[in-house]
């Protein structure tokens, strides 16, 4: 939990460790460890998500866009979040926020800070109503098919997701008025990039100061700082002269970076300033799959992966200091990019970005790919809440139908294969049948009854909820629903009840991550497109959190008695 929560080292290393100490110790046997990872439950998740990569690339939210955010703003924001909401029940929630995050980032009816977290609140909203809404309910269905209990349904979920979710929404509406108004074309929009030059070796700009380099004067850009052999000078003075090798940190509209191409022997980031003027400014956001999370600029060829420099980072409202090159970068970071004219065909992008630019996304599907992916999709889901054919079987057929249709290539699902995930379901599988064949579950359910004696079983699942949140708001959701589940499980059993609510209540309380930034992909997707800060999350999403838990903690029970 400790290291988890410091974020040094991702879930899937954690994990994997965690099973791998568990078969070294005995614990487990291979059998059961290997068992895990052919999980059915965890099988579909996978499978589901090779499905989405075929779907996100639709053009029908994009078609939406303008519909939606006409009008007066109540209508605007109640519109994008019932759509969010019902595409987000059967899609993948990243791929359907990372649809319309361009569109409403280029849009100008609305300040796009005014909707950005409703988009995100919404999708989690609309996930939580059926079993392939949000990875963490397959996640959770993975672990009662582990634990030899009856699959989840597909709408099993509804019950109580549905009302859940109506209730949020009509709650999200009243606490959204209290997001900023960060319009993108004000002056403002523009102070939030920021971008560093290195003076060059055999610079005229040496041996001269600001002042005298003309460097307090530039179109659109302030030289906020100077690093200089590891030390920052700042506020920089007028008479403050230039050494070879300072680095100097602009602020201001970036868009103007040609202030500085009358500068000789000025590099930015890199590149020559010249250069970078030969090339388009684009910008994005920095997805949860990408390599980039974590590791500086300087630690990664970033030229040669993306045919791109970077001129600026953006990471919301918050002012990034020092030189940028050695700054770590983390999920959800905006960067300014100058890109080359071979950019978009780099296969990379699609993992570890989301586009922001209009020019240069991702060729969508036509009319007629759009149809037929949606349709069959529509069809897989049909038969298996029907009975008819397993989800497993139905979405396999599926992927191979948009392989031999050529929708979907097989580079590219080895490049968006998420192995991440699958390490940690796997690997948190065999953690939970250790803890189940050791007793460590069994004592931990003892202390939850010793703690919840005298309110029954009724506490009990509120407790189990209640720990599950924290953990959701603390670390991911998929790593707070593989920690809470055995516990959950366990307690039933000490109580002498039926599992499903306590199943329930793991599965509702890993997606009520409304709070903070941190703890869900969507959140820090919109972060720095919509410039918010952490009080921002706080004011909106509390209210929706406190809904969402009494909506949760009421009908569970009555839905799914014990």
């Amino acid at each position: 939990m400790g290291l988890l929560i410091q974020g040094r080292f991702s879930p899937a290393v954690l994990f994997s460790c965690w099973a791998g100490g568990y078969l070294m110790f005995g614990i487990v046997d291979e059998k059961a460890l290997l068992a895990s990872y052919s999980n059915p439950a965890l099988a579909t998740l996978i499978v589901l998500m090779l499905v989405s990569l075929a779907l996100e690339r639709s053009p029908l939210l994009d078609r939406f866009s303008d519909i939606l955010l006409k009008g007066r703003e109540s209508f605007a924001t109640l519109r994008l979040m019932g759509v969010t909401a019902v595409f987000s029940a059967f899609l993948n929630n990243t791929a359907v926020v990372g649809s319309l995050l361009g569109v409403i980032s280029r849009q100008r009816y609305l300040p796009a800070s005014r909707l950005l977290i409703p988009l995100s609140f919404a999708s989690i909203l609309g996930g939580i109503t059926t079993l392939v809404g949000t990875s963490t309910n397959l996640v959770v269905n993975s672990f009662v098919v582990n634990a030899g209990l009856p699959a989840l349904g597909m709408f099993q979920f509804a019950l109580v997701g549905i009302p859940v979710a109506l209730l949020c929404l009509a709650g999200l509406l009243l606490s959204a008025r209290l997001l900023p108004s960060n319009n993108a074309q004000d002056k403002e929009a523009n102070q939030a990039y920021f971008l560093e030059a290195e003076v060059m070796a055999g610079s005229p700009l040496i041996g001269n100061s600001i002042e005298t380099n003309q460097l307090r004067s530039l179109d659109g850009l302030f030289l906020l700082e100077i690093e200089r052999n590891g030390r920052l000078i700042s506020p920089v003075s007028p008479d403050e002269v230039l050494l070879a090798g300072d680095v100097l940190v602009f602020t201001g509209e970036v868009q103007k970076v040609q202030a500085l191409q009358r500068f000789q022997g000025l590099d930015v980031f890199g590149c020559r300033a010249d250069a970078l003027l030969a090339s388009n400014l684009v910008e994005v956001v920095i997805s949860n799959e990408s390599e980039l999370a974590k590791r500086t600029l300087q630690e990664v060829d970033f030229r040669t992966m993306f045919n791109a420099g970077v001129v600026g980072i953006r990471r919301g409202e918050r002012r990034l200091t020092g030189q940028l090159g050695r700054v770590p970068l983390r999920v959800g970071d905006s960067l300014l990019l100058a890109v080359g004219s071979d950019f978009i065909q780099h296969k990379n992008l699609d993992r570890n970005f989301h586009v922001l630019n209009g020019t240069l996304l991702r060729p969508k599907l036509s009319p007629l790919q759009s149809t037929l992916a949606f349709s069959g999709f529509g069809g897989v889901i049909a038969m298996a809440a029907l009975g008819i054919w397993p989800l497993f079987n139905g979405l396999l057929l599926l992927l191979v139908a948009l392989l031999l249709s050529r929708v979907l290539t097989v580079s590219e699902l080895r490049r968006r294969f998420p192995f991440e995930l699958m390490l940690i379901i796997g690997s948190a599988l065999t953690v939970a049948k250790a803890l189940e064949s050791s007793g460590a579950a069994a004592l931990v359910a003892d202390f939850m009854r010793l703690v919840f004696n005298g309110y029954g079983v009724l506490g009990a699942f509120i407790g189990v909820y209640l720990i599950t949140l924290v953990l959701t708001e603390t670390v991911t959701n998929n790593a707070a629903a593989a920690l809470a589940f055995p516990i959950g499980l366990s307690t039933a059993q000490v109580f002498n009840a039926d599992p499903l609510p306590f199943i329930m209540a793991v599965a509702y309380g890993a997606s009520a991550c409304f709070i903070v930034p941190f703890g869900y992909q969507t959140h820090l997707m919109v972060y720095s497109p919509g410039r918010y800060r952490m009080l921002d999350y706080i004011k909106t999403g509390l209210p929706v959190s406190l809904l969402y838990s009494a909506g949760v903690i009421a009908l569970v029970p009555v839905v799914f008695p014990f």
